[in-house]
């Protein structure tokens, strides 16, 4: 109906009353008030009032004003992103007609093929006491993505990170006891990601030409898989996983459930299987897991269950169990939390130390102020029993409890111990984002030694600092600044660096 229509209509309802007006309906007639509309109990009709409609107002008086049209939306504008560094066939959020699909797939599931580069390039100089040695050097990375569309719901992604070499960035070493003359420049074409994912559902309605009610979500080939942000399981493996998404259930008050399987038989990492020169045997081992994502009770659970099981003909008997479980709600008005616990079992019959046996349990907080999106305390926990590890993540059990636990995957940025093995302790900080513009945030955390399974010789403190400025939309510049002190005969650790990142 056309907005003239609208507004016709809305006159002749203001002249109507209760008493003149009529339904007339196959021919037949009655008065309005005997005509009784199903309703709630809990509803009840009113009165009818004449001077409750109106003609629209009228502006033809008055200049159109753009400034006061975008005053409506708090000022807000177009916003002119970075482009993709490559681009073929449809563009990414273009204006304009769209080109008309394709249907070579089917007509239900039609097609505007297109292939897109995209990603960042970090670039940062730093200067790291690692205790034993020291080095400052300056590094880059490039970040590409690349993605192939074929459907709305399939396409074929892959990853590529083609200057630097496993740990090994491009880089220039200018100072330290630890240096090497020169510049190393590393090259590798390797691809850290190549996989296929779609949904079977939209396949077979191209194939059938039938609807069909639910999605059945799947992907294979060299696939990143991430649980639990990133905790339990943050890994590239060989394989694929299914997905149930979209479930619920009202008697258990669960509002959406996902339900994933997931195979992998190649490239998996986990810290506790060793192949016999002493390295992770990622290419010895083959994972079997389960995942379940759960918002219910106002809030969310998170389940995970995994096996890895290694070749023993090559490695010796290394199998591990995993099984992850978190919890993510918010208390009232006045924090939100994750509690997460991570428990490990390895039982080895070959006569090798377990290295995978343990428990670590996860507190993670943040608090309310009177600047909730800007202003935002937080104080992280952990408690860690024997050596446990996640099923699959080549980084710490405690990288997401504060800054001081992370490194920044180009220049070794140093970092306190992140295993939880036989440890506890956590991290306090503020976080504030001033205008949503720009990031600061200030931390002190600490690791507490208590057993025979640690890493480390004695306790561990730190504080560290982080700031971030976008001063565009393609350009962030970060700088970071840390210093820990350890005990038990370990020297303190420190490092200062300043990052540009272009993203594309």
């Amino acid at each position: 109906m056309s907005i003239l229509n609208l507004r016709q209509v809305r006159r002749s309802v203001a002249g109507f009353t209760a008493a003149a007006a009529l339904t007339v309906f196959a021919g037949a007639s009655f008065a309005a008030e005997d005509y009784k509309p199903k309703m709630s109990d809990n509803a009840k009709r009113v009165p009818f009032q004449e001077n409750a409609f109106g003609g629209d107002p009228d502006y033809s008086h008055d200049d159109y004003d753009i400034q006061a049209q975008l005053d409506i939306y708090g000022g807000k504008s177009e916003v002119v992103a970075p482009r993709p560094l490559f681009e073929l066939g449809r563009k990414q959020y273009v204006p304009g007609q769209l080109p008309e699909p394709s249907t070579v797939f089917g007509e239900l599931n039609p097609t505007n093929f297109a292939v897109q580069a995209f990603g960042d390039w970090r670039t940062a100089v730093a200067f790291n006491d690692f205790g034993d040695n020291e080095l400052a050097q300056i590094a880059t990375r490039l970040n590409i993505d690349i993605d192939m569309k074929f459907t709305s719901t399939e396409r074929l992604h892959a990853f590529i990170r083609p200057i630097d070499n496993g740990k090994d960035f491009t880089r220039c070493e200018f100072a330290g006891g630890d240096k090497n003359e020169g510049c190393e420049a590393e090259f590798n074409l390797n691809l850290e990601t190549l996989f296929f994912e779609g949904d079977a559902a939209n396949i077979l309605s191209g194939i059938t030409g039938d609807y069909y009610k639910t999605d059945r979500p799947f992907t294979f080939g060299f696939v990143p898989l991430f649980f639990q942000n990133g905790l339990w399981m943050d890994d590239a493996i060989f394989g694929g996983a299914f997905t149930f998404p979209a479930l619920n259930s009202p008697d258990f008050d669960i509002t959406n459930m996902d339900f994933t399987l997931f195979y992998g038989f190649n490239d998996v990492n986990n810290n506790a299987i060793r192949d016999l020169s002493g390295g992770v045997a990622d290419h010895s081992v083959q994972v079997f897991g389960a995942h379940a994502f759960i918002e219910a009770q106002e809030g969310y659970l998170e389940l995970g269950y995994g096996l890895l099981d290694a070749d023993e003909d090559k490695i010796g008997d290394q199998d591990l169990h995993s099984l992850g479980v978190s919890w993510t709600a918010r208390y009232k008005n006045i924090l939100s939390y994750s509690l997460r616990t991570y428990l490990s079992h390895q039982n080895r019959k070959d006569g090798g130390r377990d290295l995978g046996n343990g428990l670590a349990i996860l507190l993670e907080t943040s608090w309310m102020t009177p600047k909730p999106y800007t202003l935002v305390p937080y104080a992280n926990f952990f408690f860690g029993l024997n050596r446990p590890q996640a099923l699959a993540n080549a980084e710490g059990l405690l990288v997401n409890t504060g800054i001081n636990f992370e490194t920044d995957g180009l220049t070794g940025f140093p970092l306190l111990d992140d295993t939880a093995a036989d440890t506890f302790g956590g991290a306090i900080g503020l976080q504030y984002l001033f205008n949503l513009d720009q990031q600061l945030v200030v931390e002190a955390a600490t690791v507490q030694k208590y057993g025979a399974q640690s890493n480390i010789s004695g306790d561990q403190y730190a504080l560290g600092v982080r700031w971030q400025l976008p001063v565009s939309k393609a350009w962030i510049i970060r700088a970071d600044a840390m210093y820990g002190v350890r005990t038990g005969g370990d020297e303190n650790i420190g490092g200062v660096r300043f990052e540009v990142r272009r993203k594309f």
